[in-house]
């Protein structure tokens, strides 16, 4: 089971803030370090001092770092165009070394377009779907000839499809809860798919379908890679436990229920839940930057007996 950190500063954070945190992740011995891809706060947080950029972020942490991979769960659709992101995400993957992996998903969060002026479609999968096929066709072109697409929604006539990333094939994670069109769109194009803070019972119901879909697409469902994204919120003891619980306002029963929480060998026990589903990675969703504790306990106590 592959243990990866995901950040939400969208909350409120700084990127020297995101450093440390990723210069810990790897000094840790996580496996990743991934960010939400948001503009705007949510819930009661201020935010403060204002949003990051997930791909400018990510292409500073790609030379800062030197051995975790690096990734968005999930890029919005609606935020870039997706030549301009074929571009972005293989330039980075090239100064990172082959170390970039791409979520991409619809966008789903009205108010943050509407606070920064970015268009907000009615139609929004069959876009993603559009931007899937360009992305990847882009990347996949031989250097040396062009790439032609005519969609509904993009158009693009004799690309020279540069650059390449470093790799042969950047990841794509395709995630979310929907019962159709998500399996379908995994099954096509994606590497991995991730359940994001569902249940044990919801993620397998999920991963069968994906399975189903990829099945029926012609295509091996082993070929994926299944994950999870959970919050996390790990003590030595329950007022440990209690105490970071309120550091990010939240009641240790909700967080039991609906997240990882407890004490090390209760997260384990829950983990392992996980990997019965055929869960293969968990993103753990640290809500608290400031707490870098918290993540050398999850290395020490939970990460050791997973390894």
């Amino acid at each position: 089971m592959d243990l990866r950190i995901f950040t939400e500063p969208q909350q409120g954070a700084t990127y020297d803030t995101l450093l440390t945190v990723a210069k810990a992740t790897e000094d840790l011995g996580f496996d990743a370090f991934f960010r939400s891809d948001h503009y705007l706060a949510m819930g009661s947080a201020d935010g403060l001092p204002g949003p990051t950029d997930a791909w400018i972020t990510l292409a500073g942490l790609a030379r800062e770092t030197q051995r975790i991979r690096l990734g968005t769960l999930m890029t919005a659709g609606t935020f870039r165009l997706p030549g301009v992101l074929a571009i972005q995400v293989a330039q980075v993957d090239q100064m990172s070394g082959g170390r970039i992996e791409l979520g991409l998903g619809a966008g789903w969060f009205e108010e943050e377009h509407k606070a920064y002026g970015i268009p907000f479609p009615k139609e929004k999968f069959a876009r993603l779907e559009e931007q899937l096929e360009i992305v990847t066709g882009l990347w996949a072109t031989e250097t040396g000839k062009t790439f032609d697409y005519h969609g509904t929604y993009y158009d693009l006539t004799r690309s020279p499809a540069l650059p390449k990333p470093a790799q042969s094939r950047v990841p794509v994670l395709i995630g979310g809860h929907g019962a159709t069109r998500t399996p379908r769109l995994a099954a096509r194009f994606a590497d991995e798919f991730n359940m994001p803070f569902a249940s044990v019972e919801d993620t397998a119901r999920q991963f069968g379908r994906v399975r189903a879909a990829a099945q029926e697409a012609g295509r091996d469902p082993g070929d994926l890679v299944y994950s999870n994204a959970l919050v996390v919120c790990v003590g030595k003891d329950d007022q440990e436990v209690a105490r970071r619980a309120a550091a990010i306002g939240r009641e240790v029963p909700e967080l039991k229920a609906n997240g990882l929480a407890g004490s090390p060998a209760e997260v384990v026990d829950k983990i392992g839940r996980y990997a019965e589903t055929g869960s293969r990675r968990i993103y753990l969703q640290v809500l608290d930057l400031s707490d870098l504790d918290h993540l050398e306990l999850i290395s020490s106590q939970v990460q050791s007996q997973l390894s």
